[in-house]
């Protein structure tokens, strides 16, 4: 395995290194980072199929000591087969016409944080490294919704900010600044790249709270660092990544000629949004096609609610309706016709475009990327976490229609297929794909599920008294009413009624908002 994995490594295009069955390899030299400056919490698999790739080509580009530390939160299975290969994997772009493969090869060393806490600590303090980046995903910061804080309840928060090595994210991060602090504070930036509002900003938040929460001076050093040598710039990452298969694994090896342990999938689109305010350099991202701008907060809300907001409306949909992929879900006319509804109706009036966006195109190429059949993207996986997923996609464009007096019909659907997903009334079955998704809210919906008597009262205790999608939607009675309605409608006459209930009466609502935007007419 090493051998032959070492030999493709030195012998493919430089430029990512891209073998595919329609180009043969190039002999082209490798250039390989020449040290570390980026350390990765969450070495998962988009991690190693986009910032990866970035790095990779930005490296190509220029060389220089911008290889990648990665960090498993918990899992060896990454970090052994890494070691194992010599820290090559295979990354295969899929497409209906064919499948490419690229070894990034920008990874120098890895472990596993949940083993190693105080070296993740120790990482963040050395001074050759420049980045930290993350991918924790939403549920990953720490963070109370109810509070809109750094949650001090939680008990792995409380023992980081009583001592010893932590092991949160973000007490790693403070423990990690302090040790830099004291070490002479050389820059560092700190770069999430997770699906969250202002993500740059609320990661600085987090971190500062919890320096703030330690014992009385004990933080004053590593706060006034954090003033002058540490940045927190905001990023949007967008690429579709599903679950590595033993098929992907089989037809890797047979683009190779070699086992690949962890071979990623990718769809070939890609987007990384920067902005540019890096206290200790950066590579040259945009050698891969990173933008970096002013308008990230613009980007993540058009990625956010448009192609995330209505993907979770997809899966929920499409699981309801017995398919496991995305494809097969999006192939469905009720369900394309609901994700365009939802898409151009309720998410894009709170949206503010990018300047450099063509948002028709966007859109277009959506659903292109969503129709991948080659692909496979479950709708198992992008149903998943959806109690953390969805606070972060459909409060605010519900809360804006409510407000222009719009009932959004299908963002309301779109909590109703979570809710039958997830926490189905006693006598519905929602099948194998709903009960598949896993959630971290899932045993607490499923009490309230099997305590209630319909719809209405599920909406009520979910939505309400647990405040799932926030405070301001936990008081909105005729959206709660309507969630009711239609996971009842789900419950007794099936996922399709529901569907044609939701459409019909988003179109109507926009015909009577204005009435010269026919269905012909946004055609």
């Amino acid at each position: 395995m090493y051998n032959s994995y070492t030999l493709l490594y030195m012998t493919i295009n430089a430029d990512l290194r891209i073998l595919s069955r329609a180009t043969p390899a190039a002999t082209a030299p490798l250039v390989s980072p020449t040290g570390a400056g980026i350390l990765h919490l969450g070495l998962g698999s988009f991690h190693r199929a986009h910032q990866a790739m970035y790095t990779a080509a930005a490296i190509q580009q220029d060389g220089g000591d911008w290889g990648i530390v990665g960090v498993a939160s918990r899992s060896r299975t990454v970090v052994d087969a890494l070691r194992a290969q010599d820290f090559l994997y295979s990354v295969a772009t899929i497409s209906p016409s064919g499948t490419s493969l690229a070894i990034p090869g920008v990874h120098t060393d890895a472990f596993v944080g949940a083993e190693h806490p105080e070296r993740v600590v120790s990482q963040i303090a050395d001074s050759g490294i420049r980045i930290v980046t993350l991918t924790v995903t939403e549920n990953g910061y720490s963070y109370s919704p109810a509070t809109q804080h750094l949650d001090l309840d939680d008990p792995i928060v409380r023992a980081d900010l009583q001592g010893g090595a932590p092991r949160s994210t973000i007490g790693q991060l403070a423990r990690g600044i302090q040790a830099r602090a004291a070490a002479g504070g050389s820059p560092l930036s700190i770069l999430s790249c997770d699906n969250l509002a202002s993500n740059g900003e609320h990661t600085e938040k987090l971190v500062r709270e919890f320096l703030h929460a330690l014992p009385a001076g004990e933080a004053s050093e590593a706060l006034a660092f954090l003033d002058r040598g540490v940045t927190f710039p905001s990023s949007m990452v967008d690429r579709i990544v599903p679950s590595t298969t033993p098929q992907l694994r089989d037809e890797v090896a047979a683009l190779l000629g070699a086992h690949d342990g962890i071979p990623v999938p990718g769809e070939p689109f890609t987007m990384w949004a920067i902005e540019d305010r890096f206290a200790g350099g950066r590579p040259s991202w945009e050698a891969g096609g990173a933008v970096f701008t002013d308008e990230v907060g613009r980007y993540e809300q058009m990625k956010v609610r448009l192609l995330n907001g209505t993907h979770s409306l997809i899966a929920y949909l499409g699981a309801l309706r017995g398919v496991g992929t995305i494809p097969e879900a999006i192939g469905i006319d009720r369900i394309a016709d609901a994700a365009r509804a939802v898409m151009r109706g309720e998410y894009e009036p709170s949206v503010e475009v990018p300047a450099d966006v063509d948002i028709r195109a966007y859109e277009a190429e959506l659903f292109e990327r969503w129709g991948n059949s080659a692909l496979g993207h479950r709708t198992a996986q992008v149903g998943s976490d959806g109690s953390v997923k969805l606070r972060q996609r459909i409060p605010e464009p519900a809360l804006l229609a409510l407000g222009q007096g719009r009932m959004p019909h299908l963002i309301a659907l779109t909590v109703a297929g979570y809710l039958s997903c997830l926490a189905p009334l006693p006598g519905f079955d929602p099948g194998t794909h709903a009960a598949s998704m896993t959630d971290p809210a899932r045993e607490r919906l499923a009490g309230f599920s099997a305590s209630v008597r319909d719809g209405a009262e599920l909406a009520r205790r979910v939505i309400t008294d647990l405040q799932l999608f926030g405070a301001e939607l936990a008081h909105q009675d005729a959206f709660i009413a309507r969630v009711g309605e239609l996971v009842d409608t789900i419950r007794r006459r099936g996922v399709d009624a529901a569907l044609s209930d939701a459409v019909s009466s988003a179109e109507e609502s926009m015909l009577e908002t204005n009435p010269m935007n026919t269905k012909e007419g946004r055609r």
